[in-house]
């Protein structure tokens, strides 16, 4: 099995609707406009996608039914966030049993493993399994820092492919490309730090504002990869207000507010989650709607199924 780690993935929510349960249908509607839209792989059962709270059956039955709804028409990757060795080896097995393309890893999570521990983790895993590996490196939050020294262990391992690059350190781009050159696949994951990462060499980018504004993420990616850094940076700029509220702890109530301003999704979350009030509320609106106001026109070619990517000469 393998996964080509190119372009835009978006990590999308879970939605649900006034009974507590997952509504497929707001669901699907958001898929439809990432595929529309250029995506190349869809991520469930991240941070975003509320993983936390969801129970091991919904997240099967969500996984089921992505694998169905995209139809092979982008690569699904599986979320694995688990606090054992045991719980991540039930994830991946049934991300293989019920049709995912690929997993995404996050370090054990509430205790804070050694390196030796993590990387052990990691291998278990990988070794557990055929599907293809994006680990997420993503210290500022989880705690856990996968070092350079700790991927040269892992790269033995050939279906650890991917790193979600979250270090907040763009610099670390260009170590993991100085010391692996292609070995791994790089994807940015933080949307505030996405077009940085593009300019240094990333290959990817999972992002959570594209859950809004599919079009105009697919654009500044391909933009980039193409060498129209201007038009790249143009649309980036405007962007940016926007993005910062995925490096925000109430990035989940924020995107899905952003979601359901564009018409791609709704605002429920689920507790103890709860929506966003007062003048909290209106401050992050008024971000998003200053955003869809002046929202640019996109270049032709910039976007879509349809839009092809020239990636010749361009690292």
């Amino acid at each position: 099995m393998s996964i080509i780690w190119k372009g835009v993935f978006p990590a999308v929510t879970t939605k649900f609707n006034d009974q507590d349960e997952i509504d497929f249908e707001a669901f699907d509607k958001n898929i439809e406009a990432q595929l529309a839209a250029g995506a190349k792989g869809i991520i469930i059962g991240g941070s975003l996608g509320e993983a936390s709270v969801l129970s091991d059956h919904e997240k099967i039955e969500l996984l089921k039914h992505t694998v169905k709804t995209v139809n092979k028409r982008a690569y699904v990757v599986l979320n694995i966030a688990e606090q054992t060795t045991k719980a991540a080896l039930l994830c991946a097995g049934n991300a293989l049993k019920y049709g995912a393309d690929g997993l995404m890893m996050l370090p054990p999570l509430r205790y804070k493993a050694d390196d030796a521990e993590t990387v052990q983790y990691f291998a278990t895993v990988a070794k557990s399994t055929p599907l293809p590996i994006m680990i997420y490196n993503n210290p500022y939050d989880y705690k856990i820092e996968v070092t350079l020294d700790m991927f040269e262990e892992l790269a033995q391992y050939e279906n650890i492919q991917a790193v979600k690059e979250s270090t907040r350190d763009v610099s670390n781009v260009t170590r993991m490309i100085n010391r692996f050159g292609d070995r791994f696949k790089i994807l940015c994951g933080v949307d505030t730090l996405a077009l940085e990462s593009l300019f240094m060499g990333a290959d990817g980018w999972v992002a959570g504002l594209v859950d809004a504004f599919p079009k105009e993420t697919v654009a500044i990616f391909n933009l980039a990869k193409q060498g129209r850094h201007q038009e790249a940076l143009a649309i980036y700029r405007w962007f940016l207000p926007v993005l910062e509220l995925d490096i925000h702890p109430k990035l989940v109530q924020y995107i899905k507010l952003a979601e359901a301003q564009t018409g791609l999704g709704t605002e429920t979350v689920r507790q103890p989650r709860l929506p966003l009030v007062g003048e909290e509320r209106g401050r992050i609106l008024g971000i998003i709607h200053k955003a869809i106001a002046n929202r640019p026109e996109l270049p032709a070619g910039s976007w879509g199924v349809e839009a092809e990517v020239d990636v010749t000469g361009v690292s």
